[in-house]
């Protein structure tokens, strides 16, 4: 499925208006299914849906690394992920929580609560950053957004070092961004420690919570 498709738009400018063909971002409804159980069903943009999966349980804090998952499967007809874990991650064989999650900027109740801040480990980084590196990254992370640039109307993220771009995706909403990139990162075994996370969206606590989450 594509993450774009073509309309019809009213264009309205100085000079009057006008009919004219523009893209605009898809939106999809995507279903995590763990160890059977409905776990959440998440608007999202198509495609990278394994990786949003796998960042999402991720971030989460349901796994800590590929090994725990012992199988995945993706019904793309349906839109499905279907995900197995070696230790079972429900309370009394029962998920205590589904819920849908939007592309807007609140995403409804989370599972994590104010509690789970005692339970956070501080990240401990030598890692510096010069304000020139910061705007060298922002032009080349800018650079990568080829749907935005098309359609105007998604978010990005990316994994960086202090010179490159190591890891990037987008979606329409800008939580699902980051967690497309932290599931590339758990398959793909890529280290996040000593690592820069960059995105388009704002910084609310969640997403603290989901760069602390994954150290």
């Amino acid at each position: 499925m594509e993450s774009r498709k073509s309309v019809e738009a009213l264009h309205i400018d100085r000079e009057g208006s006008c009919i004219r063909t523009e893209w605009t971002a898809r939106e999809f409804p995507l279903t995590i299914m763990l160890n059977g159980e409905q776990l959440v069903t998440v608007l999202c943009s198509p495609g990278d849906w394994e990786a949003l999966a796998v960042g999402f349980l991720y971030s989460e804090g349901m796994i800590r690394s590929k090994e725990e998952i012992t199988a995945l499967t993706m019904d793309e007809e349906r839109g499905i992920v279907r995900i197995r874990t070696a230790e079972d991650k429900t309370q009394d064989g029962k998920l205590f929580m589904k819920r849908v999650l939007t592309t807007g900027c609140g995403r409804g109740m989370a599972f994590y609560s104010y509690a789970d801040l005692d339970r956070k480990k501080k990240v401990i980084s030598d890692l510096k950053v010069t304000p020139e590196e910061v705007l060298a990254l922002s032009r080349r992370f800018q650079g990568n957004s080829e749907l935005y640039r098309s359609t105007h109307g998604v978010h990005s993220a990316a994994l960086c070092d202090t010179g490159e771009v190591l890891v990037f995706a987008e979606d329409i909403g800008r939580h699902n961004a980051i967690d497309k990139v932290l599931g590339h990162c758990l398959i793909e075994k890529i280290p996040v420690a000593d690592r820069i996370l960059v995105t388009s969206g704002r910084i609310s606590s969640e997403i603290l919570f989901k760069a602390a989450g994954s150290g």
